[in-house]
């Protein structure tokens, strides 16, 4: 299991922990089981693949804190039981925060690799299946071009781009670009041949444009309430001028050609679906700012300082009206791109 450790969610158990607000993304998971479930049983076949020990390796790249991970493994592991009937799944063990939470009739023994998943985690050829769910929308970085002052990169005034200009847009897509050629060779090397890759992560189908990502009215309300607070002088303007949410949702396209360049995989299943079920009902969005809160608190109290932090969530709820009719106006439902990759 691997997190990506520049930006963090929440840690600990209290309120505002990731621990006690990612039903959101367990949701969002639990659409896409049947798919995982489906992969499994059609692409990935133990008996092509070399083994030491009799064991299966399986990696969790981007994991947080809580029991998501704990949910995608148990499914994972009885999709492959159900193939193969018996399989033991040993790992080293390890100890840390996440791992006081442990399914304790597990199958499986779990281990925690420090470092990022945009670079080297495991020794070469070395895991049969890699999981990654809601992790890879992370930029490695924020794009240096967005803080060129003056340029048509410079994204003033704004903290995203699904509220800025198709330069800001193209800035962002070209820092992807170069965060999924380190992951795929990273993971080429790390993935025995014939082994398998799922991958979930924010998506939309092809042709849909940015302003109609449904993070847009949520990070739009981020920023208005940024600039009123600039007004009060309660914050700096330079502030949200160098202020970049390091945050990017693909397509299927875009994907396929990142993954075409890299040459070391087959796309094996994409697709595009809804990221919560169809009978749950409108978002509420005082909850979807908690997840919001959950995700980004990190990130704001590191540029902005933490004194902030609770009156820009409490100016931004304030603008739950105005997030629910942009929603309503102008969003695609939301969405999440699936897929499934083998090594060649």
């Amino acid at each position: 299991m691997s997190g990506d450790v520049e930006f963090p969610m929440n840690g600990g158990d209290g309120a505002n922990s990731y621990s006690k607000n990612s039903r959101y993304q367990v949701e969002a998971v639990n659409v896409v089981t049947e798919m995982i479930k489906e992969a499994i049983a059609k692409k990935f076949d133990v008996t092509s693949l070399s083994f030491s020990s009799n064991t299966i390796r399986i990696a969790d790249l981007g994991c947080s804190v809580g029991p998501n991970t704990f949910i995608a493994m148990k499914n994972i592991l009885e999709a492959i039981e159900w193939k193969y009937h018996s399989i033991a799944y040993p790992f080293p063990q390890n100890e840390n925060t996440l791992f006081t939470t442990l399914p304790p009739d597990r199958q499986y023994f779990a281990a925690g690799v420090p470092g990022s998943f945009y670079g080297r985690l495991f020794p070469k050829s070395s895991i049969h299946l890699m999981y990654s769910s809601f992790a890879l929308q992370w930029l490695s970085k924020v794009p240096e071009e967005l803080l060129d002052n003056g340029s048509l990169t410079w994204n003033k005034g704004k903290i995203h781009y699904t509220i800025a200009s198709k330069e800001i847009a193209d800035v962002y897509a070209a820092q992807f670009a170069k965060d999924m050629d380190t992951f795929f060779n990273a993971r080429a090397d790390e993935i025995i041949v014939g082994g398998m890759m799922i991958l979930i992560m924010p998506g939309f189908a092809d042709g849909v444009q940015y302003s109609q990502d449904p993070s847009c009215p949520f990070f739009y309300a981020f920023n208005q309430s940024l600039l009123d607070m600039v007004k009060l002088g309660m914050i700096n303007e330079d502030e949200v001028d160098s202020f970049n949410l390091p945050l990017y949702a693909t397509s299927p396209k875009e994907m396929a050609k990142l993954v075409e360049r890299n040459g070391c995989f087959n796309i094996e299943r994409m697709e595009v679906s809804n990221t919560r079920p169809q009978n749950d009902g409108p978002p509420i969005v005082p909850a979807i700012l908690t997840h919001y809160r959950v995700g980004l608190e990190g990130i704001f109290t590191k540029h902005f300082g933490s004194k902030i932090v609770d009156e820009l969530f409490e100016r931004t709820l304030n603008k739950s009206a105005e997030i629910s009719s942009m929603l309503e106006s102008s969003c695609v439902e939301g969405a999440q791109l699936f897929l499934v990759l083998k090594r060649k």
